[in-house]
């Protein structure tokens, strides 16, 4: 914490000062009972005394003005704030081998599970859109901050949707970017900070090389969050027949490097989240040190309002 005027901290050396009196009046107090106070009359007349209760008041007041001293010297500290006309592009995988069920109930629904509980976690000013991708790419919903739309757009996600087999890592790039281009008028001058999160199971097998568009998203500025999402031994049944569908995330750790993206392995629902709850925390807000002051004169006044609650109750007057 870094305090924008330090020289008034100094004051709490007042504070100090009166808890030390508090302490040395008490004791005072206590030895002049002893010495003077008819001790068995006073047992009968009040024979329950306030004892821990009597120094209440006066501990929560001294609270709150240490934590007055402490706001009074404008204390500032990194928060995290939802960075503005942030876009964020989840492309998902929507291919054959998505149906492998090596992850339960199957790879692609583990997917939009966790695809819903990324988005549900993002600030509701952010732009989000999702990308289908097989053989081709498509844009399902494009970035907007209407989340039915794209709860609906999720809940489309299905193996066959772009109408091509395949798995199109390069075309996932690309069209997310062109998504982001399109976000607003400003867009094409001023992009807005974006992130792309890629979802997939394999290696790309058609349309463009993952790598140009990697270079692609480098220019623009983008990051691409990979995740490589399967086991070695999933498998899919076609007619009777399984066929092998081992994950392969070679090409998707390419991307996220040379991107300066994050590459994440998941072969389970719950690793899954984990992975969306990571990048969530970091594509979701910006880090920027503000006056946090208000934190402290707050929770002082909370001290101030005990100190005198207590002290109605137990003594019938305020401290």
């Amino acid at each position: 914490m870094i305090w924008q005027s330090p020289l008034r901290l100094w004051l709490l050396l007042g504070v100090l000062a009166l808890v030390v009196a508090y302490l040395v009046m008490q004791r005072r107090r206590s030895r002049y009972a002893v010495r003077f106070t008819n001790l068995r009359l006073l047992d009968r007349v009040a024979p329950q005394r306030p004892a821990w209760r009597r120094h209440v008041p006066a501990g929560l007041f001294l609270a709150m003005l240490a934590l007055l001293v402490v706001g009074f010297a404008r204390p500032t500290a990194e928060v995290r704030v939802p960075r503005e006309r942030a876009t964020v592009m989840v492309a998902v995988d929507v291919s054959t081998s998505m149906l492998a069920t090596d992850v339960e109930p199957d790879r692609l629904a583990a997917a939009k599970e966790a695809a819903r509980r990324f988005v549900k976690g993002l600030p509701d000013e952010f732009n989000v859109g999702l990308v289908a991708f097989a053989g081709s790419a498509a844009v399902l919903v494009p970035p907007g901050t209407d989340r039915d739309a794209l709860e609906e757009g999720i809940d489309r996600l299905a193996e066959g949707i772009t109408g091509v087999q395949g798995t199109a890592i390069g075309e996932a790039i690309n069209t997310s970017l062109g998504a982001v281009k399109s976000l607003d008028n400003e867009a094409a001058k001023e992009p807005p900070p974006a992130r792309i999160i890629l979802l997939s199971d394999g290696a790309n097998t058609s349309g463009m090389d993952p790598m140009e568009a990697a270079a692609e998203a480098v220019t623009a500025e983008v990051p691409v969050h990979s995740i490589s999402f399967g086991t070695p031994s999933g498998f899919v049944d076609r007619g009777g027949r399984p066929i092998q569908v081992p994950v392969d995330g070679q090409t998707l750790k390419a991307v996220a490097e040379e991107t300066g993206g994050m590459f994440h392995e998941a072969s389970t629902s719950d690793e899954l989240r984990a992975v969306y709850d990571d990048i969530g925390s970091s594509v979701g807000y910006r880090t920027e040190r503000q006056d946090v002051s208000a934190r402290f004169i707050g929770l002082g006044l909370v001290f101030a309002m005990g100190a005198a609650a207590g002290s109605m109750r137990w003594f019938s007057r305020l401290p």
